[in-house]
């Protein structure tokens, strides 16, 4: 297996790890220097590991209450201001925290990261370097049929025990294959690396270092630790959550309670939630939504039950 590149190298992780510690003045937070540098596994090959952050719940107070200026409450509950921050969408406090992640991760789970254009990434290069022989595959429980109705999902329908190893057995062969046939380009070939990836399928891992702020982290939670998100994709948004909840654990439970769990009732839905605190009948053809729309609010607040 080829090593990687210096910076991304256990041994170096290793070394930070084990180096003696400096003092310092700056507020850190004693859950995540337990976790530092720790690789957290995720899938059959990667994880996700902290390489650095900044700031804890008490930096979101520190650069509220700045912001606010003369007549600040200083002795309001730090949970209390985090709360109202976050349930009145005043995000920029937020943003004074970051975390520092080191990623690996399914090319194809990445590209779907790298949509989350609010940060700053370092990606692994296979025009430079060689990928190694590590692909995803998936476990056999996610090996289903692509849904009729969602085209961006799979159906509920489980797929027969056998037909799901062939398939699982037909993607290993692939991507063997496919290795095979780039070591062969690279190593006997001597083919560019630049173009010797080419043959390779996104299921190959790949690596990289992603900086982000905290409102923005929030904002790739809010989707991605979600249970419409592709399953690979919320396994790492899983990891990462639980990551804030030891790092800003006010910030999380807000986060939970306004954001994650919380849901937009636009007004004509808002009228009708008024009708059936009334005790009026609604049926879906005189709702005025649609059939998508009219499962999603009698899902919600189960008015077709009353």
């Amino acid at each position: 297996m080829n090593k990687l590149p210096a910076d991304l190298s256990d041994n170096v992780i290793e070394d930070l790890r084990t180096k003696s510690r400096n003092e310092s003045m700056r507020v850190s937070s004693p859950e995540l220097e337990e976790i530092l540098y720790k690789p957290i596994p995720v899938l059959n090959h990667g994880f996700v590991r902290l390489i650095d952050y900044m700031g804890t719940d008490s930096s979101i107070v520190q650069a509220a209450r700045v912001s606010y200026g003369v007549g600040t409450k200083k002795t309001q509950e730090d949970k209390g201001l985090i709360n109202y921050l976050m349930r009145h969408g005043h995000t920029t406090p937020f943003e004074m925290c970051e975390l520092k992640l080191h990623l690996k991760l399914p090319i194809f789970v990445a590209r779907q990261w790298l949509r989350h254009r609010t940060a700053n990434v370092n990606e692994y290069s296979a025009r430079y370097s060689v990928l190694s022989n590590e692909f995803y595959l998936p476990e056999i429980d996610q090996i289903a049929q692509q849904s009729e109705s969602n085209r961006q999902g799979k159906s509920d329908d489980a797929l027969e025990p056998g037909k799901a190893q062939e398939i699982l057995d037909a993607i290993a062969c692939i991507q063997q294959n496919a290795y095979e046939k780039y070591s062969h380009l690279l190593n006997d070939m001597s083919l560019t690396r630049e173009l010797a990836r080419t043959v390779l399928p996104v299921g190959v891992y790949t690596e990289m270092y992603w900086k982000i702020d905290l409102h923005n982290l929030l904002h790739f939670l809010k989707l991605r630790a979600d249970s419409h998100a592709q399953y690979e994709i919320r396994c790492y948004a899983n990891v990462i959550l639980d990551i804030v909840k030891k790092w800003v654990p006010h910030t999380y439970e807000a986060f939970v309670n306004y954001r994650q769990k919380s849901v937009s009732v636009p007004q004509h839905c808002q009228d009708l939630i008024n009708r059936a605190l009334r005790g009026e009948k609604i049926s879906p053809e005189e709702s005025g939504l649609s059939k998508g729309e009219w499962q999603e609010f009698t899902k919600i607040f189960s008015i077709d039950k009353q």
